[in-house]
């Protein structure tokens, strides 16, 4: 039972700081001075008519000499309210305060202040307790029954203070039930810094550093106030303790905010609503959290959001994600993650961006082992589907979508850009590798195009690479394609040769394709002729797995490397105009890192893509104790993204050697196959402009879409037309532009 202690009264609102912990020559006030920016000369004693005012409208103040004030100030704004401590108030006018249709006049009444610095025309009524808190200008406080900062404050950085005890330490335990991957939160944490402290834990030197980094940027001194920034409005809570407030925040009927930080500022503030509980974590910039969702030892990124019931307990959640009704147990989301269902589960996962949760999927909620140390791992673009349940320990390859059902065993599918099925029927297991390039290109392009439109972060500190074919996703096909060549020799298959350099036209994957040649496998595409081919190894079952449309996907991975390739060529080129053919040609062989051979090994660090040669370096770094701080660790990530046009384009540059050197014509930087080159990418630019109009045709011409309606003109008030449709115009106008560029550099260059 916890003992309740009896102190002198006098010293209510004194003592904050025991002496122990004092630094000599320092009073009780020292952090608290450094804290509030105002000089101590805007402050002045009361005069004794201003006391006597005060008294008059029943107010009580252990102290009057330490009731300080600025002028102007009008002390007749202040009733019915206790002070004890040291007070200091800003400049108290008669003014009436408005937040959209709430208004409150300015002044304090009715509460009870300790220790407190409020900040010019504040209004606090109704507060009963709120001790040691720096108030800022034009701040609301209204009925906000406990609000108070202890004297060991961490306001949700994983820290000790000066004489706790290592056990006290707030730990989350991301991507690992058991706890095997524990990181500590800190106020300007993002997901990169999460995956290199997680990911590295045989680089034991490497986390006992970022431990150590962490506790002298954010720990040690006793005595921090709680905060609430300029603008802030606070209204109708139950408890806040420990909490710093940024500016411009909003924060009505929260149940419990304990241990956080609460970052705000009036470009991007944050919201926090009834109902909700929030312990042990980080709120970033442009942040919401609305009707009664819970969070517990947690990281949330900046513009992301928790609704409608949601629990985010041992996780960070990254940038630009919304999560809804569901719940995310020790997980590591990167940025762009989508959760909307109140019967979907998250649990033991690193998820890495550009996701989306279906209803009712239950993601490594099954262990299948005695111990809760699975984990599942998944690259950009994870897309389970509804009712999809996982196991754990699965890993899926980059754009995996995952068909309705219930996956009895372990998964490995290293093919990106899939699908995946449980054939109940057949007890088998079924993957067709490229499925979003062959049959679903609108929802590729869609996704792109929505994560940077959906991108509202004013201070871009996480990096995002939102494009689908970039270069880890590149390296992933190419993987692919050595495994697809395996399994298809076992099965006595055909490989489809690649394509011929000059390219032929585009092929359309999503439709059989005609051999064009025969007796000449160069300048031929060998059509489908069988439909599936055993794939051991992707799921951890002796059952049958299989592979569908081998050939397809063969093709189609290979005009996948193709288009990426050229693509961001054109885009090098065009942000290099200097550059001719034979300059560029010199300047992608002179790549750093990896000598005359291509990058094979790139890091989703958080969302940025990144050579892990880099990473490599930026470890050794930080183990060696040249890195002493977070914010300079952030910079490397700058640096990072910096070179990444030129890494990227260099590895483009490779990867067109690499679809090169399986024909005669082997020459890049001729001039005339380059050009056959632009051409060939600009011919798949087209299809890929045909085929998100056909997709999003196909949901028009449907006729169970069309049953809701009592004729086609409803239909069309309604949903609109297909052509009408403003995505697919807006990929039109990218091909008007991309043809435009095509035809300009073909001048420039040839």
């Amino acid at each position: 039972m916890t003992e309740i202690s009896a102190k002198p009264s006098e010293r209510y609102g004194y003592d904050f700081i025991p002496p122990e912990y004092l630094p000599e020559g320092k009073d009780e006030y020292w952090l608290r001075n450094e804290q509030n920016e105002k000089p101590e000369k805007t402050w002045r004693k009361l005069k004794v008519q201003e006391i006597e005012i005060l008294v008059k409208n029943d107010n009580f103040c252990s102290n009057w000499d330490n009731f300080l004030v600025s002028d102007p100030f009008d002390p007749a704004l202040i009733r019915n309210s206790n002070f004890y401590g040291l007070i200091r108030l800003g400049a108290m006018q008669d003014l009436l305060l408005q937040h959209h249709d709430y208004r409150i006049p300015a002044g304090i009444r009715n509460s009870t202040l300790i220790a407190c610095d409020i900040g010019d025309d504040t209004s606090i009524h109704d507060c009963p307790y709120i001790s040691h808190y720096i108030i800022g200008d034009r701040v609301i406080l209204s009925r906000i029954d406990e609000m108070q900062a202890t004297n060991h404050a961490k306001f949700g950085n994983g820290v000790i203070k000066d004489g706790e005890d290592e056990d006290v330490r707030v730990w989350i335990d991301v991507m690992n039930e058991a706890g095997g991957r524990s990181i500590l939160p800190f106020v300007d944490m993002i997901c990169a810094d999460a995956y290199l402290w997680a990911c590295y834990r045989d680089d034991q030197l490497l986390t006992a550093a970022l431990k150590d980094i962490t506790q002298q940027n954010y720990g040690g001194r006793r005595g921090l106030y709680g905060t609430v920034g300029t603008g802030s409005v606070i209204k109708s809570c139950a408890v806040i303790k420990d909490v710093a407030v940024g500016e411009a925040a909003y924060i009505k009927g929260a149940n419990k905010l304990k241990n956080l930080s609460i970052l705000s500022s009036e470009a991007e503030p944050s919201q926090i609503g009834e109902g909700v509980e929030m312990v042990n974590g980080i709120v970033g910039y442009g942040c919401h959290a609305f009707y009664g969702s819970k969070a517990v030892r947690f990281v949330m990124g900046r513009r992301s959001n928790l609704k409608y019931g949601a629990r985010l307990i041992h996780s960070v959640l990254g940038d630009n994600s919304t999560v809804s009704c569901c719940e995310i147990l020790n997980n590591l989301i990167f940025p762009i993650h989508e959760q909307h269902h109140n019967n979907s589960f998250l649990i033991a996962s690193m998820i890495q961006g550009l996701s989306n949760l279906a209803a009712g999927a239950t993601i490594g909620s099954n262990h299948n082992s005695r111990a809760n140390d699975g984990e599942i791992r998944a690259g950009r673009g994870f897309w389970p589907g509804l009712s999809v349940s996982l196991k754990h320990s699965s890993r899926f390859a980059s754009f995996v979508l995952i068909a309705k059902g219930n996956y009895p065993y372990e998964l490995n599918i290293t093919l990106p850009f899939s699908l995946v099925n449980n054939n109940v029927r057949k007890d088998r297991l079924e993957v067709m590798p490229a499925y979003f390039w062959m049959y679903n290109l609108y929802a590729l392009e869609r996704n792109s195009w929505k994560a940077v439109d959906r991108d509202k972060r004013v201070i871009k500190v996480q990096h995002i690479e939102t494009d689908y074919l970039a270069p880890d996703t590149v390296e992933e096909i190419i993987a692919a394609l050595a495994q697809m060549e395996t399994w298809m020799k076992a099965a006595n298959i055909a490989i489809p040769a690649s394509p011929p350099w000059p390219g032929l036209p585009p092929v359309d994957c999503g439709q059989p394709v005609d051999c064009l040649d025969e007796e000449d496998p160069e300048y031929a595409y060998i059509p489908e002729t069988a439909e599936e081919i055993p794939a051991p190894g992707l799921e951890r079952h002796k059952r049958r797995t299989v592979l569908l449309k081998p050939r397809k996907a063969w093709t189609a991975y290979q005009e996948m490397l193709r288009f990426y390739a050229v693509k961001n060529l054109i885009a090098y080129l065009e942000s290099r105009p200097d550059l001719s053919l034979a300059a560029l040609a010199a300047e992608m062989e002179a790549g750093e890192g990896h000598g005359n051979s291509r990058i094979t090994e790139w890091v989703n660090l958080g969302g940025q893509i990144v050579p892990s040669f880099r990473i490599n370096e930026l470890r050794e770094r930080i183990r060696e104790g040249n890195i002493e701080s977070w914010e300079a660790i952030h910079r490397f990530y700058d640096e990072f993204w910096a070179a990444y046009p030129l890494d990227k384009a260099r590895h483009a540059w490779d990867i067109l050697k690499y679809l090169h050197t399986t024909v005669k014509d082997a020459s890049v930087t001729d001039a005339g196959a380059f050009a056959r080159e632009l051409d060939h990418a600009l011919e798949t630019r087209r299809r890929i402009t045909e085929q998100v109009y056909r997709s999003r045709t196909k949901d028009f011409n449907d006729p169970f879409r069309n049953i809701t309606y009592r004729n086609k003109e409803e239909m069309d008030q309604v949903v609109g037309k297909a052509e009408d449709n403003f995505f697919v115009s807006l990929v039109r106008k990218k091909l008007a532009q991309f043809e435009k560029t095509v035809s300009v550099l073909k001048e420039r260059l040839l």
